[in-house]
């Protein structure tokens, strides 16, 4: 590699021209061969050097070279990639695979906005990401990474979204369209639409609104004709609680567990066998506000008041609940009687069978304890 040493002698000699052409000579090296990672580190100090001192566009043209280059030295590709300029930049933030999650969440916090949007074109882009640039990017960031199918969201991150959506009609279809949001996340976004998307829907897209209105108006339908029963997600968690049932293992340990883990379909599928009650049903009964009707199921079956909180926990927003409400919760589930919880279980199966073919869903009955 003795030439790398020329090189390097060259750049105090050198004018700019000079660098220029030596460092275009030293990317095209590089790009073209094999080397060990010691003889790319060589290359990412010579090249660092070289471009010290050149102009921009010299710059962006090694960005948009090394950008797409499997062993370009990281050294050079963050610096690029923090580079104030979006034109040198941005090659590397939308292309570059030698920038690990960390440098992103890192650049994501601290450059502007061109920069996050750079960032949200990646072919994929990890959660930690996802969550800086839904909370720090403008409008158009977040339009632009909810389009993008290679990214991965965190709860967190679905639910900044979500909110985010409320007043914008072309991020209201972006999420729309994601097959990766939780039935209960899509719930929610369906429940926060508001009259301002409706209305912006309306005159740009007439051809949706009458699916849109459905949605709003009947927000299990949407569900069901959206993902329905067969969807892969709860296609495959039934297919596991089932099989945790067929071996006799579902109990209450496992919708625990399932809490815990903050496994919400395995939840939902796994209340849904032990109550004998459609899965939509007792999907509604855990995003219910109220949390009463949590209260009812588990009491019904027995649990204990450590299940009934995990369950609480699972369905809250960000999992929390504050311990004033908590108490309170837990107040309303010791007095509550398990017989008549029972009953009114009993009662609803019932109701549920007479109106299987009634689309109107009604709320389980407000219970009193006896």
């Amino acid at each position: 590699m003795s030439f790398l040493h020329e090189l390097e002698a060259a750049v105090s000699q050198g004018s700019v021209e000079s660098r220029q052409r030596a460092l275009s000579y030293a990317t095209d090296l590089l790009i073209a061969g094999q080397y060990t990672d010691e003889e790319i580190w060589m290359f990412g100090e010579v090249i660092g050097l070289l471009e010290r001192d050149i102009a921009a566009a010299a710059r962006v043209q090694l960005a948009k070279r090394l950008a797409r280059a499997g062993n370009a030295p990281t050294a050079i590709i963050k610096k690029l990639a923090f580079d104030d300029s979006i034109d040198v930049a941005g090659p590397v933030l939308r292309y570059s695979e030698r920038l690990d999650a960390r440098t992103l969440v890192a650049n994501a916090r601290s450059k502007g906005q061109p920069h996050l949007l750079a960032i949200s074109q990646r072919k994929a882009i990890s959660e930690d990401v996802t969550d800086v640039l839904v909370t720090r990017g403008n409008r158009e960031v977040v339009r632009s990474v909810a389009a993008n199918d290679g990214a991965r969201f965190s709860e967190f991150g679905t639910l900044a979204m979500i909110k985010r959506s409320e007043n914008d009609s072309i991020l209201f279809e972006q999420l729309d369209r994601r097959k990766d949001i939780p039935r209960h996340l899509f719930q929610q976004l369906i429940a926060k639409a508001s009259n301002n998307v409706k209305k912006k829907l309306e005159s740009e897209r007439p051809d949706a609104i009458s699916e849109v209105q459905t949605l709003v108006t009947d927000v299990t339908g949407a569900l069901q004709s959206k993902f329905g029963p067969a969807s892969k997600s709860y296609f495959d968690a039934k297919r596991a609680v089932a099989k945790e049932k067929h071996y006799g293992n579902l109990d209450e340990n496992k919708i625990f567990e399932y809490a815990q883990a903050h496994k919400f379909e395995e939840v939902t599928a796994g209340l849904s066998l032990l109550c004998s009650l459609p899965v939509d049903v007792v999907e509604r009964a855990l995003i219910d506000k109220s949390r009463e009707t949590v209260m009812i199921l588990t009491k019904a079956l027995g649990f204990s008041w450590e299940t009934a909180m995990s369950v609480l926990f699972l369905t809250a927003p960000n999992y929390r609940i504050s311990s004033q409400d908590l108490d309170g919760m837990k107040n309303a589930f010791f007095v509550l009687n398990i017989e008549t919880c029972q009953g009114v279980l009993k009662l609803y199966r019932s109701r549920k069978l007479a109106a299987a073919a009634d689309t109107d869903e009604r709320r389980l009955p407000q219970l009193h304890s006896q």
